[in-house]
C-alpha cells in the first residue's frame, strides 16, 4: 500500500500552486501543520469543510487487564485525537465525486 509523506505533500503543493520555491512551499506546509497541532494542543476542534473534523477527547483513567498475565492494571487518563470524515470525503472514498 502506498503512503504519502510530508515531503510528498510539499512536492504536491509546489507543483499545484506554482509561484513558490520549494522552500516556500515547505514553509507553507509546515505552517499549516504547526497551526493544526497548536490548535489541537489547546483542545480546540478543527473543522475542514469537505474533509472532516479533528477533535481532542479526554479519556478518564480506567481499569484494564494485561492480556498476557490477566493482571489488573490502571490505564491512565489521557487525551486522544479523533477524526470524523465529512460526507463529501466518504463519498469520494467510495467512488463518488472526487474531492478537489
Amino acid at each position: 500500500m502506498a503512503k504519502m509523506t510530508k515531503a510528498d505533500i510539499i512536492e504536491a503543493v509546489y507543483e499545484k500552486v506554482g509561484g513558490f520555491s520549494k522552500k516556500e512551499a515547505a514553509d507553507i506546509v509546515e505552517t499549516v501543520f504547526d497551526t493544526i497541532k497548536q490548535t489541537l494542543e489547546n483542545g480546540e476542534k478543527i473543522k475542514i469543510s469537505g474533509f472532516g473534523n479533528f477533535v481532542v477527547r479526554e479519556k478518564k483513567a480506567r481499569i484494564g487487564r494485561n492480556p498476557q498475565t490477566g493482571e489488573e492494571i490502571t490505564i491512565s487518563a489521557r487525551r486522544v485525537l479523533t477524526f470524523k470524515p465529512s460526507q463529501v470525503l466518504k463519498n469520494a472514498l467510495n467512488g463518488g465525486e472526487p474531492v478537489n
